[in-house]
């Protein structure tokens, strides 16, 4: 009797474990099970949808660089008089117009030429009336041809001494209170400011006071190292960027390669031009530089937008229906910053997410 009540015990409890085993497997089965992802009416209507194609494999290059003023549109000004600086108006970063005083030199060398000027005027004076003087002597018969000949010429020679001390006096500012005025010869912003008040300047030092550019157009300086001379062409477009307007680009183009290796570090200059019309860009920015290079092989393309990377693995999200996604991972040849040139993964016509694809990846990813 015990043997059976004992032995009915097991089958018992051996029955209830495997229903509780079967409830629990089916409950994780039923976990597993999820329901499929369904985007919202609202953001399924905005989503940019981005049809795969096929198109030439087009790589960036980029590159390092520093934003510079264009020196074929610089006015270097250097002292044409030696003397002592004052009264210096201007800062680097002031915009000036041409003819604008930037400073005065007070000069030796100013105030002799107004003293030659003053001389020279006052023998024209005197070489005109001694002239007047010949001519009426002549008519009274006590001068003779060769006096006034004689006159006409030193008259004449003392107009020319005039002229030439004007024209000295000009270049050398034409200031009749002997000073040199330093003036803007065109209208720019102060890039360089070499001198200060009450400081000694000449002539023959060789270093200029101010500098001035317009920078309406500047350039942008960048290495290129040996294994991409290939790649880059004067005259191939260019877009810029600068760590201070990361979102804003700047289109240019290769304005200049130098065609020689710098000794030291082996890299070729390259210039790009770049228009300046609202001054953004200043000299002495860093800024990257970015080339593309097209070459003639073909591969599946799709927008860069449409990549999300995760857990070292690119995916895009192929799209049917706003119930009906799916995330596919992709292997990706290069991506130049607007396309992608995928390997595998993706076939042209396929359909995915073009934009704000990371943003339906982590919705779906809550959802799993």
């Amino acid at each position: 009797m015990k043997k059976q009540i004992y032995k009915s015990s097991l089958i018992i409890v051996s029955i209830t474990c495997l229903m509780l085993n079967l409830v629990s497997c089916k409950h994780e089965q039923e976990s597993e099970v999820r329901a499929p992802y369904v985007i919202p009416d609202s953001a399924f209507q905005k989503l940019a949808v981005d049809t795969v194609k096929t198109s030439n494999i087009s790589y960036a290059i980029k590159f390092n660089g520093i934003v510079d003023y264009n020196t074929d549109k610089v006015a270097n000004i250097f002292p044409l008089v030696s003397g002592n600086i004052q009264n210096i108006r201007v800062m680097p970063g002031d915009y000036v117009h041409a003819g604008q005083v930037l400073g005065t030199i007070k000069s030796p060398e100013v105030a002799n030429y107004n003293a030659a000027l003053i001389t020279a005027e006052a023998n024209v004076r005197l070489n005109a009336k001694l002239l007047e003087q010949q001519k009426q002597l002549f008519k009274s018969g006590l001068a003779s041809q060769v006096d006034i000949t004689t006159a006409e010429v030193n008259y004449e020679q003392a107009v020319a001494a005039k002229v030439a001390a004007e024209k000295i006096l000009a270049i050398n500012g034409n200031n009749r209170n002997g000073d040199f005025e330093i003036k803007s010869p065109v209208n720019g912003f102060i890039v360089q400011k070499n001198v200060t008040n009450d400081m000694t300047v000449r002539a023959d030092n060789g270093g200029n006071m101010f500098t001035i550019s317009d920078l309406k157009d500047v350039w942008v300086q960048a290495n290129v190292y040996e294994s991409n001379i290939n790649s880059v062409h004067e005259g191939d477009p260019v877009e810029v960027t600068t760590n201070t307007y990361p979102d804003k680009v700047f289109k240019g183009k290769v304005g200049k390669l130098m065609n020689v290796l710098d000794p030291a570090t082996k890299v070729m200059k390259m210039r790009v031009v770049l228009d300046n019309p609202d001054y953004a860009l200043k000299p002495q920015m860093f800024a990257t530089i970015a080339i593309s290079n097209t070459v003639n092989k073909k591969a599946t393309s799709v927008t860069s937008g449409a990549l999300i990377f995760d857990n070292s693995q690119y995916y895009v999200i192929i799209i049917k229906g706003k119930n009906n996604i799916e995330i596919r991972p992709v292997e990706v040849i290069t991506n130049n910053g607007k396309t992608a040139f995928i390997k595998s993964g993706l076939q042209p016509g396929d359909k995915v997410i073009g934009a704000d694809a990371l943003l339906v990846y982590y919705y779906n990813s809550l959802n799993s």
